[in-house]
């Protein structure tokens, strides 16, 4: 880990407009296989969730004034939601293809409580609601960020342990004893390396990539929330929304633990300057317009704040570079299929370091903003924290029901976190002071 730490800082300046092309296309891997995921697992666009994955960073870098090095991709917190709402249309007697774009409506209306939210914290300041997120609790957040994450990287792994191993090497290698552009592209490295070995042994399957066309419009206007309008049920508009928008409270606080995560991995304070207000409003409104067009929500990705870990490359620009990747990519069926077709061996090696890499900088903020866990009130609201997010993940299947939804491990343990961190008394923590 000393050899991360002391590796120089990157920009544009010093890399030149090849290196951050190349940079830019290591971010597209590494968002890729996480947010393509989504949809496959509900039934929504790859190609619009590629289109959306690219327009929303473009929207969050100009909301942030193009200085936060974020990558906007799908959000697996509204799951369970996606799946609670097309139960609900299935029932009534419609198709999957036409109870998806009701889910998509509840996702708007959480994608427009990030603006609530967002104005709350223009108006009364950082400093008066960060009390609420100290380091104890992002700290553990971003911790079990990783490692509820984990078990899908293991998964993933288990299909080929020896392709995902080809992977693991490279970056670990290429990291560790690289020079150059090496050192700073271990993750496209490990990628394409895991890959053509694969190939060469046989074990990817192209029919998909011959059936695929070179150039398509990435979405549909029947698989958009626009559809619904065309013969509305309205009690299945109002139930979506119910069942859906709570799931918000969940993924800001998510959102937060991110940004914190970015600020402890590039030293920049992004939680002042441009603010979470600015934050907040980037990714709510990349959301919001993902779901009218039938793609998934959006959230700050932890796959890209692992690989600027890795690269010590913070220059915002590099991830714009991969968002106009996507974009131009999501007209390209062909792309898509060539990707898809990579196998989750290759997915899985690459995950494991970068989801490791995320519980990391969890340690490291718990770390370098001295969390006292002498006091016995720190070390409860962690611990409720983590055995939250861990045990409800692999302990009763990824989420459990509230009644009118039902929240994944990781928003149960981030309320409870918060609640705890609230009414406890001892806080020590003054935001802005360390």
């Amino acid at each position: 880990m000393s050899n991360l730490q002391n590796q120089p800082v990157y920009d544009a300046r010093t890399l030149g407009a090849g290196k951050m092309t190349l940079l830019g296309v290591q971010h597209l891997f590494a968002m890729f296989g996480a947010t393509v995921l989504v949809p496959v697992i509900t039934g929504l666009s790859v190609s619009a969730t590629l289109l959306f994955a690219g327009l929303g960073t473009l929207i969050f870098h100009l909301c942030t004034k193009m200085k936060v090095p974020a990558f906007l991709g799908s959000s697996f917190a509204f799951l369970g939601g996606y799946a609670t709402v097309t139960q609900m249309g299935m029932a009534n007697g419609m198709t999957l293809t036409q109870a998806l774009p009701y889910a998509c409506i509840g996702v708007f209306f959480a994608g427009l409580m990030y603006f609530v939210v967002a104005a709350l914290f223009k108006i009364f300041g950082p400093a008066r609601v960060m009390k609420f997120f100290p380091p104890v609790v992002t700290g553990p957040i971003i911790i079990a960020i990783g490692l509820c994450l984990s078990g899908s990287a293991i998964q993933n792994c288990s299909s080929n342990w020896w392709i995902a191993l080809v992977a693991i090497l490279i970056i670990v290698v290429c990291n560790i004893w690289g020079k150059g552009m090496v050192k700073i592209v271990p993750i496209l490295l490990g990628v394409l390396g895991s890959y053509i070995a694969a190939a060469c042994f046989g074990l990817v399957d192209w029919t998909s990539v011959g059936d695929a066309a070179w150039v398509g419009l990435p979405f549909r206007m029947e698989d958009t929330a626009f559809s619904v309008f065309k013969n509305p049920d309205w009690g299945l508009v109002v139930a979506a929304i119910i069942a859906i928008l709570p799931i918000s409270l969940a993924t800001m606080m998510e959102h937060i633990g991110d940004m914190c995560a970015i600020s402890s991995t590039t030293g920049i304070n992004y939680l002042e300057d441009p603010g979470l207000h600015r934050t907040l409003l980037g990714d709510g409104l990349a959301t919001s317009l993902a779901s009218l067009f039938g793609a998934p929500a959006n959230t700050t990705y932890g796959e890209n704040t692992g690989v600027l870990n890795i690269t010590k490359v913070y220059d915002p620009k590099v991830i714009r570079i991969a968002a106009v990747f996507a974009i131009v990519l999501s007209f390209c069926p062909k792309f898509s299929a060539i990707i898809g077709a990579m196998p989750a061996s290759t997915i899985g090696g690459v995950s494991l370091i970068l989801y490791g890499m995320i519980s990391a900088v969890g340690v490291r903020n718990i770390v370098e903003n001295q969390v006292d866990f002498t006091k016995s009130r720190n070390l409860i609201v962690a611990a409720l924290i983590l055995v939250l997010a861990i045990g409800i993940k692999y302990g009763a299947g990824d989420a459990i029901n509230i009644g009118f939804t039902s929240l994944s491990g990781l928003a149960v343990a981030a309320l409870v976190g918060v609640i705890m961190n609230a009414v406890l008394p001892g806080k020590d923590y003054e935001f802005g002071k360390k």
